[in-house]
């Protein structure tokens, strides 16, 4: 009994493991920018995980007699106006953006699962009221309410966590409602009512399973967004403070004012910053792609087939 098990399981393994190298060889074949994204989303996570090891020099090192010196042997990025490595800074602020763009995104996708499966499942007035909430929410000018927000709650990395997690998941909840709206009426879904299942059962064992492409989604697209709201929180100096090194925060502070006599010191962070967002929005769309092929524009990727495999199929109905 013990060896049927065992086996059962190793097989079961087996699937798991060929079933994620088909995904991403479909990526890597179906979806070149989308792999370029995800090499850049491997880069991010090496930088934010071995920041330490990887930083040639302590990020608040200061040094009054290397300031603003140009991109050199010693130190390639340059040095700000306090003598600081900039390469040492933007590896350390890799692990920043990493904490919030994670942090931001599992927050999201909990607020956003919570009233959209909630919202579309049980429907009526509940529903009505709402998405009432959420319109009038995203009406709102997102920038202008992160502000106010956080001039109330002050500068801080948990702050900008729960602001832009809960912000964003409001507006999300659109995506997990409109998914859960289309799986309700299925035929699993009025045989396990009928049969009197629990609505908590129902929601954890036949809702959430079947909708977890398009949570998926959204937890990978927002990331970049996360990352770039942070950055522009912290390029008005609503978001991180100075001492924590943010790529907003280098763009806002030593970027600006000594742009002129050191224009690498806005390159930089400024390039670092625009890599990562595009690298994690191509990823993204890869992933809604080949996870969920109904929420692409047009037919879906099976609309991929090319003009000349049209033809032949054509050319051998006519021929039968």
């Amino acid at each position: 009994m013990t060896n049927a098990t065992d086996t059962v399981n190793g097989m079961s393994g087996q699937k798991r493991h060929s079933r994620l190298v088909l995904f991403f060889l479909r990526l890597i074949r179906e979806k070149p920018l989308g792999t370029v994204g995800a090499s850049i989303v491997l880069v991010l996570l090496f930088c934010g995980i071995f920041a330490d090891v990887l930083a040639p020099y302590d990020y608040a090192e200061v040094n009054i007699m290397d300031k603003l010196n140009a991109p050199s042997v010693e130190h390639w990025f340059g040095t700000d106006q306090l003598g600081r490595d900039v390469l040492s800074r933007i590896i350390s602020g890799a692990r920043v953006s990493l904490i919030v763009g994670l942090s931001v995104s599992a927050l999201n996708l909990i607020v956003a699962t919570l009233i959209g499966t909630i919202s579309g499942f049980i429907g009526g007035k509940l529903d009505i009221v709402v998405q009432r909430f959420v319109d009038a929410w995203m009406s709102i000018p997102g920038l202008l309410l992160l502000m106010t927000v956080m001039s109330l709650v002050g500068r801080g990395m948990p702050q900008i966590i729960l602001v832009l997690g809960i912000a964003t998941g409001i507006g999300g909840s659109r995506v997990a409602r409109s998914a859960v709206i289309a799986i309700k009426e299925n035929v699993y879904m009025t045989a396990a009512r009928a049969i009197g299942v629990p609505v908590s059962r129902i929601m954890w064992r036949h809702v959430l399973p079947n909708i977890m492409a398009p949570l998926i989604i959204i937890f990978t697209t927002s990331i970049g967004g996360a990352i770039l709201a942070e950055a522009s929180l912290s390029f008005l100096g609503f978001g991180l403070p100075p001492d924590i090194p943010s790529w907003g925060g280098m763009l806002s502070g030593e970027g600006r004012q000594f742009m002129e006599l050191a224009p690498y010191l806005a390159l930089w962070p400024g390039l670092a910053l625009t890599i990562v967002v595009w690298g994690t929005n191509m990823f993204g769309d890869a992933l809604r792609d080949l996870l969920d092929p109904r929420l692409r524009g047009g037919s879906g990727r099976y609309g991929a087939i090319n003009q000349k495999k049209l033809q032949k199929m054509r050319r051998k109905l006519s021929a039968n």
